[in-house]
């Protein structure tokens, strides 16, 4: 990877692992997940597995050699972040020696951009999105807000992801199970192999655009072979909708090349177990733990009292294409980002990735779990009924 550090550039690294691309299977149970992240990281094998299903909570990571470097994701132009961004960078390369990357834009905020940061920015590697792969240069990354920083941090690595440790900082904190109070601690445990992860299963989504003779110089230019193909890393889900119309959406939804439905209403949500606790509960959907291998297909008000939503197993094949009958255009969103239109010929397929995201727990896969439903969706939160009297028995 090639990263600008202040006043000098990284050369190429060699990564401290190899990398195998994964073939989809054809299992109804999906694709084996990778369990290499990043260029040192791995997860422990349990000599007490049975038919590869692992126990959630016996998932630890560990490392093929020391950890070095490490990714800082923060919000930017968040002032309450100064402070803790400023400690944890002077941990981690003072107390730590750690080479520590971060996006461009991070360190040229106005906010980080005065005298105390002067020393750190001696010990930092930037990068620019889009442009620089640090794909084999990170070694695992720490988050520095709400979700939508893991969620973003899942954004930047389109293949092996390295192991995110996530601060909550933010607004909800649904994925983010650390506080940063004791950060010193807790990032020191992980450097040194002592945690339990949790592997957030992630979808494989391919957009593929119809070459049209009326379209654009800049979509012209991006087609090849007569079709114009993106593909997509998404942890959270597929939103396809209507847009700004105010018909209904009507897009036809295939499950391994079989037309199953339908969907007319606002849109259709495809999630992932970890996503269904984002937009799909939203929209009336179940909430699953991200341990299970599936993929939930939630209506976005359907106009159809018995659209429920529905879970498939990981390993099936979606694709969504516009109805020949729709009367618009769709519109798709990739955990909120990259959102373009959809027109008639375009199809989106998506299937279960083998590149999870391995977040890092707090204390165990369940335990987090469970503990963020309580405390930031309040689940099942209600008043204990009183127990009954002695006299009230008797009646």
């Amino acid at each position: 990877c090639m990263c600008v550090c202040e006043g000098e550039r990284v050369g190429e690294i060699e990564p401290a692992w190899n990398y195998v691309r994964c073939a989809r299977t054809q299992s109804l149970h999906g694709p084996s997940p990778v369990t290499t992240f990043g260029p040192k990281a791995c997860m422990l094998k349990n000599p007490k597995a049975v038919m590869h299903i692992q126990d959630p909570a016996s998932q630890r990571l560990t490392w093929n050699k020391p950890p070095k470097s490490v990714l800082i994701i923060k919000k930017i132009r968040d002032t309450s972040l100064l402070q803790p961004f400023k400690e944890l960078c002077i941990f981690l390369t003072q107390q730590k020696n750690m080479i520590v990357y971060m996006e461009r834009k991070v360190i040229e905020d106005p906010a980080i951009a005065n005298e105390s940061f002067v020393s750190i920015k001696k010990n930092i590697c930037t990068f620019r999105e889009d442009y620089d792969d640090i794909s084999n240069c990170v070694d695992f990354i720490i988050c520095l807000g709400g979700d939508g920083t893991l969620l973003y941090a899942s954004s930047l690595f389109q293949e092996s992801v390295p192991p995110v440790m996530a601060f909550h900082l933010g607004s909800l904190g649904f994925l983010t199970p650390f506080n940063f109070d004791t950060f010193q601690s807790q990032v020191t445990q992980v450097i040194e192999g002592n945690a339990a992860i949790i592997l957030r299963s992630r979808l494989e989504v391919k957009v593929v655009k119809e070459y049209r003779e009326n379209g654009s110089v800049e979509e012209m230019s991006l087609v090849t072979n007569g079709n114009k193909t993106m593909q997509y890393q998404v942890l959270n889900e597929v939103v396809v909708d209507r847009g700004p119309s105010s018909y209904l959406s009507n897009v036809d939804l295939f499950l391994d090349g079989h037309l199953i439905t339908t969907v007319q209403g606002d849109g259709v949500i495809v999630s992932t177990p970890t996503g269904s606790t984002a937009y799909a509960v939203a929209a009336g959907a179940t909430m699953i733990h991200p341990n299970v291998p599936a993929i939930m297909i939630t209506p976005i008000c359907p106009h159809s009292l018995s659209f429920r939503p529905i879970v498939v197993p990981a390993g099936v094949e979606l694709k969504i294409m516009l109805s020949r009958d729709a009367r618009n255009t769709a519109w798709v969103s990739l955990d909120g980002r990259k959102r373009q239109e959809i027109a008639y010929g375009d199809s989106i397929t998506i299937t279960t990735s083998c590149f999870p995201v391995p977040s890092i727990c707090f204390r165990d896969p369940v335990n987090d779990w469970f503990e963020s439903l309580a405390q930031c969706l309040h689940w099942n939160v209600r008043k204990k009924q009183d127990h009954l009297s002695s006299e009230e028995e008797e009646f």
